[in-house]
């Protein structure tokens, strides 16, 4: 991947993908699909596995007993050799030279969730090690993403003769010569994509480089920390205190929405057990205000500790939320985890200023002195064009991506965001499944200041002046199948009866977690229903509902963002696709609801629970 994007923000966040908070009545209308039966789940139920959790774990990946056992029940054991990813021996014996001869190591990262967290892993293990250590982050607004000149002349200030880079370097081949030609010796760790001028004599530890043969090559920023740390301690002859490394590695490897199947899945399974147990006062202090209760779930982290980290990072410097996690002083912590609070409120307000705004434009709505300042793709009566294409002055640079994520699931169309400052504009792009973001805007490169990204995700900086007719060309070649832009919704459990979604449920599906990419929420269908009470609004355009099926039976409702449902809801019988949570209120299970929709009357097939 060639990240040269000052500001990419490329590597979409759980926050970039909170689901519960896209706005139900302006998405357009699913086509809900039934799972089907997978045929290796009925080796599982001929080994004693319920029909149901069977189905849902063939469909993760599971054909066998024994890998059933070891989905359910994450293990130590299960964490992979770190001497098995290339480049570790080397980097090791670098470390292991640094720490005899009293040399200072520079840790540079980058400003998200997995940099940071992946920076303060490593660091603290350096100075477990005796290894001393400096660390250096890049400033968003100042300095943009990645390893460059001015972290090699920082490096060079603190009088450290050896860089390890957390998160980035894997594509900054000038910053590794600058800092060659000043005697600097550098090991690259990070999971991007290599660059194809990445200098073949430079310890790099990615596991997408070629000739890596480890099994997991979807490991983080922070998950290749956490796996540096633990050989440098074995190396040393030291037993790596794992459950201290993984609460930090739990952080980036969630946040950074890494596929949470094999390593991964325990990385993230036992750091949320180890997370329960903080003993540092930072990570104490962000529980604290972020309002997590034990025991501690995917979505806390996705949803509150993470995007309190990455705030810092977005809207002023990701050095303080470094200090957050390093710190050893419990009233520095508490300090620190309210300014990042408070930061996390700035941008949620700036986010949903921004995504407000963008989809006034896109859709034509609001009042005019909404929209006046944003930049807008089509007249409000021609209907969606096959890419989104927003820019304003007025907008924050550092949430942008979050806006355009957003926007693409609610819209489901490719979208693309940009804040405009100086005549420059520089934003984010998000993509919806089928399109390659990347490769549809790769022909325009050459017209484009900087431009890097993958699939799903790509970041960008032109000229402003440029904007109107790059978005009239990209607008004429998206023209994508209709399929594509078919929204689906697939379900795994289908009842009619509100009497299914029991503790007894809540329990199996408990098993699962942590879900996350590769691990997906299982959702439910579950109609007709009618309303016990009317259909309560509350907070932010909330919606809370209680209903019951034709029998009788109860079940309490929660659709976020979901008021526009109101109207259908009270209209009469209705079915909804929805994700099993826990009402601590009432202390019974509830449907987050996803989508809602009149019941057609059709009476519901087998469920796709069962052969």
């Amino acid at each position: 991947m060639d990240l040269t994007v000052d500001d990419p923000s490329t590597d979409p966040t759980v926050e970039d993908a909170a689901l519960g908070e896209v706005p139900v009545a302006t998405t357009p209308a699913a086509a809900w699909e039934p799972a089907a039966w997978p045929a290796p789940a009925d080796v599982l139920v001929a080994g004693g596995i319920e029909a149901e959790l069977a189905g849902m774990l063939a469909r993760r990946g599971v054909r066998t007993l024994e890998q059933a056992e070891r989905f359910l029940s994450p293990h130590v054991d299960q964490l992979l050799d770190p001497f098995e990813l290339r480049g570790m021996r080397e980097a090791v014996e670098r470390l292991q030279r640094a720490r005899l001869h009293g040399e200072r190591v520079a840790v540079v990262g980058d400003y998200d969730v997995d940099g940071v967290s992946g920076t303060a892993l490593l660091s603290a293990a350096l100075k477990a090690c005796r290894i001393g250590t400096e660390q250096i982050l890049p400033h968003r607004m100042r300095d943009g993403y990645g390893f460059r000149q001015r972290q090699v002349d920082e490096a060079q200030r603190l009088g450290c003769s050896l860089i390890v880079t957390v998160d980035c370097g894997t594509t900054s081949a000038a910053a590794i010569a600058a800092a060659r030609s000043v005697g600097i010796d550098v090991i690259v760790t990070d999971h991007h994509l290599p660059g194809r001028d990445f200098p073949g004599d430079v310890v790099q530890i990615n596991p997408k480089q070629p000739g890596n043969r480890y099994a997991n090559a979807e490991l983080c920023g922070a998950g290749l920390a956490f796996k540096l740390a633990c050989a440098l301690y074995v190396s040393l002859g030291r037993t790596p205190p794992i459950a201290a490394l993984l609460r930090i590695a739990v952080l980036g490897t969630i946040a950074d929405v890494v596929p949470l199947v094999g390593e991964n899945r325990t990385i993230a399974a036992l750091g949320l057990r180890a997370l329960d147990e903080a003993r540092s006062p930072g990570l104490r202090e962000l529980v604290r205000v972020a309002g997590v209760k034990s025991p501690m779930r995917a979505q806390d982290v996705g949803f509150r500790l993470g995007p309190r980290i990455n705030a810092a990072g977005r809207l002023d410097s990701a050095q303080h939320a470094l200090d957050l996690l390093l710190t050893t002083d419990a009233a520095e912590a508490r300090r620190l985890a309210e300014a990042l609070d408070g930061w996390n409120q700035r941008r949620q307000g700036e986010e949903r200023r921004v995504l407000e705004q963008a989809r006034a434009a896109v859709l034509g709505i609001g009042n005019e002195a909404d929209v006046a300042s944003v930049a807008t793709m089509a007249p409000p009566d021609s209907g969606l064009p096959g890419i989104l294409v927003a820019w304003s002055e007025e907008w924050h640079r550092g949430v942008v991506g979050i806006a355009a994520g957003r926007l693409a699931r609610e819209l489901h169309r490719p979208t693309l965001l940009l804040a405009v400052e100086d005549g420059v504009a520089t934003g984010s792009g998000r993509s919806i499944d089928g399109v390659h973001l990347y490769d549809f805007l790769a022909p325009w490169r050459e017209r484009l200041e900087r431009f890097g990204g993958h699939e799903h995700a790509i970041g960008l900086t032109v000229r402003a002046e440029q904007l109107e007719e790059l978005r009239e060309a990209w607008q004429r070649a998206a023209l994508w199948a209709p399929e594509v832009l078919q929204r689906r919704l697939p379900y795994e459990l289908d009842f009619d009866s509100a009497a299914r979604v029991d503790r007894d449920l809540f329990v199996t599906l408990q098993r699962l977690e942590p879900y996350g990419p590769g691990n997906p929420v299982p959702m439910i269908r579950l109609g007709p229903l009618e309303n016990v009470v009317p259909p309560r609004v509350f907070g932010n355009g909330h919606l809370k509902l209680m209903a019951r099926d034709r029998k009788g039976a109860r079940l309490p409702l929660v659709a976020w963002h979901g008021e526009r449902l109101q109207q259908t809801a009270a209209d009469g019988p209705y079915e909804i696709l929805g994700e099993l949570s826990w009402d601590d209120y009432l202390g019974c299970p509830t449907l987050v609801v996803r989508e809602l929709r009149r019941h057609s009357g059709e009476a519901h097939g087998a469920p796709p629970s069962g052969p």
